[in-house]
């Protein structure tokens, strides 16, 4: 299972082990990065919610997290989740 989202939190990020290690599948942090600085300021500005009132976080929060990196600058969705499922089955 794979699940997207920004979890700055330490108890969001163990919720999400805690589900895994229940079901017993592996977790694996990765964070997905834009290496085009003009790009990523337009995603992270751009992005929207579906929950009213849920702060997003801005440009450093996002640059300042820790993970595995997939960096999407010049390439597809689909091309990022390729280069990532296969960083995953050699790790």
């Amino acid at each position: 299972m794979i699940t997207e989202s920004v979890n700055p939190l330490s108890v969001t990020r163990d919720a999400w082990r805690d589900t895994a290690a229940g079901t017993g599948v592996r977790v694996v942090g990765v964070e997905v990065v834009c290496s085009d600085p003009a790009e990523h300021q337009l995603r992270v500005t751009s992005r929207s919610t579906h929950i009213p009132g849920l702060p997003l976080p801005d440009r450093q929060q996002v640059v300042d997290r820790e993970h595995v990196i997939v960096d999407t600058a010049g390439q597809s969705p689909q091309q990022s989740v390729a280069l990532l499922l296969r960083g995953l089955a050699a790790g």
